[in-house]
């Protein structure tokens, strides 16, 4: 099974649009805390639900229990912890939250990109998301596009 990671920042429409659909990525799993921030362009909510079924014939979906609390995501914002110390908070509620037994492992068998707004996977959480479901679930592969 392979799981691919995908961020929009920094990324024009064509680019971002265009790397999905040659991954044959399916369904866009999006592991935003906020998904309607006018700041998040044509990757708003209702927007890119539209854009990925017209360009890409793939599915959105938002799953927030994939996403940091408000407190985590604002220490690390506002410079009052690491990288180090984001990466270790945010596993620490993955494994608090038990995602890998709410989600069904079946969903990933269709190509599947989790979604989020850093341009890389190195210092974003769905990088996490993606290595934490590896290591639960085993025989994965990570793809960053």
């Amino acid at each position: 099974m392979e799981i691919y990671t995908i961020g929009f920042a920094r990324k024009p429409a064509r680019e971002f649009f265009g790397a999905l659909r040659r991954a044959g990525i399916q369904q866009v799993l999006d592991v935003r805390l906020n998904n309607t921030s006018q700041l998040a362009g044509f990757t708003k909510r209702d927007d890119l639900a539209f854009f990925l079924q017209e360009l890409c014939g793939a599915a959105y979906l938002h799953e927030p229990l994939l996403a940091p609390t408000k407190e985590i995501l604002k220490a690390f914002k506002k410079k009052q912890i690491t990288w180090q110390e984001y990466e270790t908070h945010f596993v620490a509620l993955l494994r608090e939250r038990k995602v890998e037994g709410k989600l069904d492992r079946a969903f990933f068998e269709r190509p599947t990109a989790l979604l989020c707004s850093e341009p890389t996977a190195e210092h974003c959480h769905r990088r996490l998301v993606a290595e934490y479901l590896e290591r639960q679930w085993q025989n994965m592969t990570i793809t960053h596009l």
